[in-house]
């Protein structure tokens, strides 16, 4: 799958794309944006898409009618699940990895403006998301206690603990319990609270995409590469991935800039 992303009309999802950022929508108002056997499919192709999509700089998720996503469907998922056997299911369990596994590898930074109910897998994208906005009304939740399932879902046993702790992840987990945008933002699930938090969102992303595009794509890469090694190999890796940057244009023009005292306009290369 390739991506124009002028032209790009997903069928599962709403899709917008300007200066450089690209809107993901999830577009099921009246459910509360749950998801599809289909959609999971075609988020996950889409972000596995966008390692060669360039002119996409930022990505900004999102659901439509004041909801975030409330996971999966369940009529089109839940119900499915229960007649399945162990080999479909686990089929279906990869799938959805896979979708956080595309979040996570794609070079672009992706922003999430959570309103409304964002729970299940909805909570777990996003998670997966390098930086969350909270609309004052945002309620998000990793339910999946309450439905019988464990809360090792998706990598949220691997992820959650890096963003709010081991301890505030394990009582999310256990308890499936709901928690607001300022609870959110006490342990550092969202960065801030915003009462227009899809603008904000869109705001932080056109930032995003108007500044270093392969330096971003590196923070983010190593910001992953590094939770699995020793700080001293950390340090080497660092090392050898800002040496990289040093020799883009983009720091070179960022030096110049800052040599005549002028904002510099990085390109992406």
């Amino acid at each position: 799958m390739t991506i124009d992303p002028a032209e790009f009309a997903p069928a599962h999802f709403r899709w917008g794309f300007a200066d450089g950022v690209a809107t993901i929508t999830l577009d099921r108002p009246e459910r509360k944006n749950p998801l599809t056997f289909d959609s999971y499919a075609e988020l996950r192709d889409t972000f596995r898409a966008l390692t060669a999509a360039p002119r996409v700089k930022a990505v900004v998720v999102a659901g439509a009618g004041g909801n975030f996503c409330s996971g999966g469907d369940v009529h089109e998922i839940i119900g499915p699940l229960t007649k399945m056997d162990s080999d479909g299911l686990l089929e279906f369990t990869r799938m959805t990895g896979d979708l956080v596994k595309a979040m996570r590898g794609c070079p672009q930074p992706i922003v999430a403006a959570v309103d409304g109910v964002c729970a299940g897998a909805g909570a777990i994208i996003a998670m997966a998301s390098d930086l969350r906005l909270a609309a004052p009304d945002a309620k998000t939740a990793f339910l999946f206690a309450r439905v019988g399932l464990s809360g090792a879902d998706m990598g949220a046993c691997a992820i959650l603990p890096r963003i709010i702790g081991h301890g505030r992840a394990a009582e999310l987990l256990f308890t499936g319990r709901s928690f607001g945008a300022e609870e959110g933002l006490a342990w550092g699930f969202f960065s801030r609270v915003e009462d227009d938090v899809h603008r904000a969102a869109h705001a932080l992303a056109a930032s995003l995409a108007a500044g270093p595009t392969l330096a971003h794509a590196m923070t983010k890469r190593q910001l992953d590469a590094e939770w699995h090694v020793s700080i001293d190999t950390a340090i080497d890796l660092e090392a050898e991935a800002q040496a990289k940057c040093m020799e883009t244009r983009d720091f070179h023009r960022a030096y110049e800039a800052f040599a005549a005292k002028r904002r510099p306009e990085f390109q992406g290369d």
